[in-house]
């Protein structure tokens, strides 16, 4: 019975798409899964990471999603607080699919937006783009010309993705082989206090 459910439901707004359009209203993409490692590709994989650690950070009800709330304390944390239209108005400019909540994807194109530009120099998205960026009071300014030039480098690169991915494999592997060698010094140990 559940699939002639989910199909009937399907069919309903198939139908209710095409009556928008018939009377010309605009209508909104309805995402449901997205691989936001192929749609973002001018990140890395490294940034999206860190986009989404910066963005479960702030996820408090842990629901996939910011709300109107998450969105004001995000913003109260970050030192640049909002006043309720401008909260909405920050949520308006990237939510795509309507639902007053911003997702990880939508999270990203705030970042996407900021780097090519896109954002109001006085909104709430552009301030916070900036505040989440690299902060060189935080990492000094070696730790910022070390990003920067790791920034160029990525952009060089043809296949970034699969280099990162074997670094990663690699990182995995010296600390397996680390794990292995502390277990037999440790059985070496234990076996002297055996005999």
């Amino acid at each position: 019975m559940a699939a002639t459910e989910e199909l009937s439901g399907i069919l309903m707004r198939r139908q209710a798409i095409n009556e928008k359009l018939e009377e010309g209203v605009e209508v909104k993409p309805k995402y449901k899964f997205v691989n936001v490692y192929t749609e973002f590709h001018e990140f890395s994989r490294k940034e999206i990471k860190q986009y989404e650690n910066t963005f479960n950070k702030f996820d408090e009800g842990q629901d996939g999603f910011l709300d109107l709330t998450e969105v004001k304390r995000m913003m109260e944390r970050l030192g640049a607080p909002q006043t309720h239209l401008g909260l909405k108005a920050m949520i308006n400019e990237v939510d795509e699919d309507g639902d007053n909540k911003i997702s990880f994807r939508e999270f990203l194109l705030i970042y996407r937006k900021a780097r090519a530009g896109e954002l109001e120099s006085d909104s709430g998205l552009e301030a916070f783009a900036r505040l989440t960026e690299i902060n060189v009071d935080q990492v000094g300014v070696n730790g910022a010309k070390n990003f920067f030039e790791a920034k160029i480098e990525e952009l060089a690169k043809t296949n970034k993705f699969h280099d990162e991915i074997i670094q990663e494999q690699e990182e995995k592997r010296r600390e397996a082989e680390e794990k292995a060698m502390r277990r037999q010094r440790f059985k070496e140990k234990t076996a002297v206090f055996q005999q």
